[in-house]
């Protein structure tokens, strides 16, 4: 439960640093994410979650 918390944890800062950190770019990118079609925006969230889990894998198995 800890790991899990942790991960979540660094997952909400990631997500957080560009807003904290250029709000206006953020915000610019936000609007062309808006612009998108929809089966674009589910393309990158499946390229998205393929990474992930990629990651994850070869954090657990390879390294």
């Amino acid at each position: 439960m800890v790991f899990i918390l942790s991960v979540i944890g660094v997952v909400l800062i990631i997500e957080g640093l560009p807003y904290f950190a250029s709000p206006k770019k953020a915000k610019e990118w936000a609007m062309t994410v808006y612009e998108f079609e929809n089966g674009t925006l589910r393309k990158l969230g499946l390229v998205a979650m393929a990474a992930g889990l990629l990651l994850i894998f070869a954090s657990k198995y390879l390294l």
